[in-house]
């Protein structure tokens, strides 16, 4: 058995003059038609996605308020908060419930650098061995405390 599909999708238009005179002007198509068709058998929902933004502007919208349909369909109101979770963690996304606990941990984070960087001598590592650069200490020895800007030699 064979199967067959195919989606369509037609945008009419007719623009009405509101001039008293012939009507139109040079810029202004009297009426427009388009139809869109694609094979649907294997469309996923990325491919008919693309096919409803390719009639969004032909329709007149632009990228960004696509776009920003698409988010409002994927995280309104009327959807459950756990497929939403599941979106966003997909995306890589934080939902603004989730930016607290998300801010609180990232503050953990820098603590626990902190004292990981301190060290278990009460040394801190330099900025550049903090970046990961090796730090030239073959003469660390000619300065009593290990540090040329005192300008003390041994």
């Amino acid at each position: 058995m064979t199967y067959k599909a195919t989606l369509k999708v037609s945008f009419d238009t007719e623009w009405t003059s509101t001039h008293y005179s012939s009507g139109f002007d040079d810029m202004m198509l009297p009426e427009e038609h388009y139809t869109f068709q694609v094979p649907a058998e294997d469309l996923n929902t990325y491919q008919l996605f693309n096919f409803f933004a390719t009639v969004a502007r032909a329709m007149g919208h632009d990228d960004l308020n696509i776009m920003k349909g698409a988010c409002g369909l994927a995280f309104g109101e009327h959807r459950k908060e756990e497929d939403m979770r599941k979106v966003a963690d997909e995306f890589e996304l934080t939902l603004g419930e989730d930016l607290r606990k998300k801010f609180d941990d990232m503050l953990e984070a820098e603590k626990e650098w902190e004292r990981i960087k301190k060290g278990p001598m009460g040394t801190v590592l330099t900025d550049k061995e903090d970046e990961g650069f090796e730090v030239d200490t073959t003469l660390d020895d000619c300065w009593p405390d290990g540090s040329p800007e005192t300008g003390v030699k041994n």
